[in-house]
């Protein structure tokens, strides 16, 4: 008898273990402004659920990006007994609902660009890791990336006075002068002009033959139209903002842009596949959302195997996703570098290896 129940012990030792369910809570803003963004979320995250090789109950909460609600909100998703959040899309709803999810152990993947989602981890203990770029990387990147390429260039630094704009120009001022960098010139233009003439002018006489410009689209195009009738070859570059829609003078052909490419180009085929049998368009927030569920899956499946929680599984590993190799820092913030460098064609921005 003893040497049987050692017998079927030792059998059970050596069943596989059976996968328990993942309860995946998707948050979103589903009714007011945002919808539209939160339904594109939500559609890439049910459509990775119900494609993650393994069972995923998915419960949906309708976040509204309202502050006021998300203590309830959260308190829901613990009540339901959520394993982990693929989702906020407004930062004052995630920071009012991360102190409760935080408490109840449950972690969040999030798109949101706010840097205090992160930055405040050691204090507030917040379980929350950032699929997308820092609020501030835009400006690191770009500093970085024309520091390395006008090394040799005489460049000026201008901005349109905005803390977008003078963020943008202080950041790559600060790079350059680590890089023993100085710029023929500095200026704060006066934006929404119906040109920009004398702007141009002052770079002229500078000497400047590229220009960094911490400002919108339509002021850009104007420089560049401008700086083009006054004979002036100059290489204009600017931030994420040049990806707006055109103001109505068209974008001159070679302008820079330091930005992250859309996530449309960075989506795998698989995951175009199982979206375009759902009837999901690849737009928007569907990719991230999508990447978002994929990841929590995977974390949920490796931490069964190892033995630990998704929040540990997280932090060290890295995850194969829809949107390319995903992986976080010890703050939660995502480790690859997703900002490149584009030249505008005269129709779309093109990478420039």
């Amino acid at each position: 008898m003893r040497i049987a129940a050692l017998i079927f012990s030792l059998t059970l030792l050596c069943l596989p273990a059976v996968a328990q369910e993942l309860r995946l809570g998707i948050a979103a803003p589903l009714s007011g402004s945002f919808q539209m963004l939160g339904e594109q979320w939500a559609d890439g995250a049910r459509v990775a659920a119900q494609n993650g090789g393994t069972t995923v109950t998915f419960e949906i909460f309708d976040t509204r990006c309202d502050e006021d609600e998300a203590p309830a909100l959260a308190a829901r998703m613990v009540e339901a007994e959520v394993d982990a959040v693929a989702g906020f899309l407004c930062t004052p709803v995630a920071m009012a609902a991360l102190p409760l999810l935080a408490e109840a152990g449950i972690p969040v993947v999030t798109p949101i660009r706010s840097t205090g989602l992160t930055d405040q981890r050691q204090r507030s203990g917040f379980e929350v890791y950032r699929i997308g770029p820092r609020a501030d990387a835009e400006r690191a990147a770009l500093a970085d990336i024309l520091t390395e390429r006008w090394r040799e260039a005489f460049f000026a630094i201008v901005d349109d006075g905005t803390i977008y704009g003078r963020e943008l120009a202080e950041t790559f001022r600060a790079s350059a002068e680590e890089a023993e960098l100085e710029p023929v010139y500095v200026d704060t233009y006066r934006p929404q002009l119906e040109n920009q003439i004398g702007l141009v002018g002052r770079l002229r006489r500078a000497g400047a033959s590229h220009v960094m410009v911490g400002g919108d689209r339509t002021d850009i195009a104007i420089i560049a139209r401008d700086a083009a009738e006054l004979g002036m070859s100059l290489t204009i570059a600017g931030g994420e903002a040049l990806r707006a829609e055109s103001g109505g003078v068209p974008l001159a052909e070679g302008v820079l842009m330091v930005a992250p490419p859309l996530w449309e180009d960075l989506a795998s085929e698989q995951a175009l596949a199982a979206l375009d049998e759902e009837t999901v368009e690849p737009a928007g927030y569907v990719l991230p959302g999508y990447a978002a569920a994929e990841i929590l899956i995977s974390a949920h499946l490796r931490a069964q195997d190892e033995g630990g929680n998704i929040a540990d599984v997280l932090k060290r590993h890295s995850f194969n996703t829809a949107i390319g190799i995903v992986s976080f820092d010890e703050k939660g913030d995502r480790k690859q570098q997703l900002y490149r460098l584009y030249r505008y064609d005269g129709l779309a921005f093109q990478e420039i290896e």
